[in-house]
């Protein structure tokens, strides 16, 4: 199964440890693999994602923040959001 991450809304510590510590059991215990999405919503919205292999993950869990990035983007807005009536 390929799983997707983001981080969104803002940055907050342990973000990293957070990504590092899902990638790594997802990947040993179940076989998944990972991309992450860049800046939030914004690189689901873009398409704007990397792969994020064992490599990638190694010792980002003392590093602050996210190395993915955030936004405030809201994938909900513009012509091509969702829910909305016109």
């Amino acid at each position: 199964m390929k799983i997707g991450i983001l981080t969104s809304g803002g940055d907050c510590p342990g973000l990293n440890a957070v990504i590092r510590g899902s990638v790594l059991k997802g990947i040993k215990a179940y076989d998944h693999t990972f991309v992450g999405f860049r800046d939030g919503w914004r690189g689901v919205v873009n398409g704007d994602a990397i792969q994020l292999p064992r490599e990638t993950v190694r010792g980002i869990s003392k590093q602050g923040g996210t190395i993915l990035g955030t936004s405030r983007t809201n994938p909900f807005d513009g012509p091509c959001g969702g829910g909305g009536t016109t």
